[in-house]
């Protein structure tokens, strides 16, 4: 198949679809393309944005490359997921290009909106938590995943206010999402911790109301500490490297879901490659010793069967 944007059908990749290794990736981002594919680093899989990727010529040629020595991820910014409305069709199509021709381990998008009468907004915007807002989203992830014929993946936002007449927990609605549709989610551990100390909730008391059977992978970044009128708030900026009480968050949610997959971003002020990969590797043996923990659940849980 191919598509307006140039696409063509998909090569044949070592790596399988739907198998991302139990191991710390990197977000793969264009100043660090180049060196990738000359040194072949050491990394056990990395993350793109699809968006970037779309149109087709050198970008998408060098991604398959990529993909040829790594098992890769597709992680959207733009299928507004919470918009009132229908899908943008056209997106949707991209996307389905892209994914069939690069064939990614995992796809993922945010629980946000993006998208207004349509007019594209650069940001990945907040949604009231309402059963209105459930049936909407529930809506957009199952026509995405019919049209993608596959599961997606959706993040928890990182928030800096509350909305009045939200009736339902950001946790309680995600695990909502995941019984209606089938999805699974990207937990991203930063993005609690920020939201967590902006609205003054218990971190890890979110993490343990998600559907621990649902994460596919996880998410860790740095934030920014800023002062808003002699308050403190948190920006999740991906713009520093992961703060130390959001690695213990970290510690926490392996011990809730096991050695999941698990990915640094790093997307403003980027750094060298090599701090992209000692980020990964402090991430790595944190997942080294929740292997132990992990292994000894299953063996109960069989046990118990």
């Amino acid at each position: 198949m191919t598509s307006g944007g140039g696409l063509r059908p998909p090569a044949q990749h070592p790596h399988a679809a739907g198998s991302l290794p139990a191991a710390c990736g990197i977000g793969l981002r264009a100043p660090h393309v180049a060196e990738i594919l000359a040194a072949r680093p050491a990394l056990p899989w990395v993350e793109v944005h699809p968006e970037n990727y779309m149109g087709g010529g050198p970008a998408v040629a060098q991604l398959e490359a990529v993909r040829r020595d790594y098992p890769v991820s597709l992680h959207g910014v733009g299928l507004s997921l919470g918009s009132d409305g229908a899908l943008d069709q056209r997106h949707l199509g991209r996307l389905r290009a892209l994914a069939d021709r690069i064939e990614p381990c995992l796809v993922s998008e945010h629980l946000s909106w993006s998208i207004a009468g349509g007019a594209y907004l650069n940001h990945l915007l907040p949604l009231p938590y309402t059963e209105e807002t459930l049936t909407v989203v529930a809506e957009h992830v199952a026509r995405a995943q019919d049209a993608l014929e596959r599961r997606i993946l959706i993040e928890n936002p990182s928030s800096y206010l509350r909305f009045r007449h939200s009736t339902i927990a950001e946790p309680e609605l995600l695990a909502a999402l995941v019984g209606l549709t089938g999805c699974g989610l990207l937990c991203d551990v930063n993005n609690i911790f920020v939201s967590a100390h902006n609205l003054g909730l218990d971190p890890v008391a979110y993490l343990d109301a998600l559907p621990a059977d649902a994460v596919g992978e996880i998410h860790l970044a740095g934030h920014a500490v800023n002062d808003a009128d002699g308050h403190v708030i948190l920006i999740d900026d991906h713009g520093s490297p992961v703060a130390a009480p959001v690695w213990t968050l970290y510690a926490h949610a392996l011990a809730r879901f096991g050695a999941v997959p698990t990915l640094i971003e790093w997307d403003t002020d980027i750094p060298e490659l090599g701090v992209l990969m000692a980020e990964a590797a402090t991430a790595d043996r944190l997942i080294a010793s929740a292997l132990p923990i992990a292994a000894a659940k299953e063996g109960r849980d069989a046990h118990a069967a």
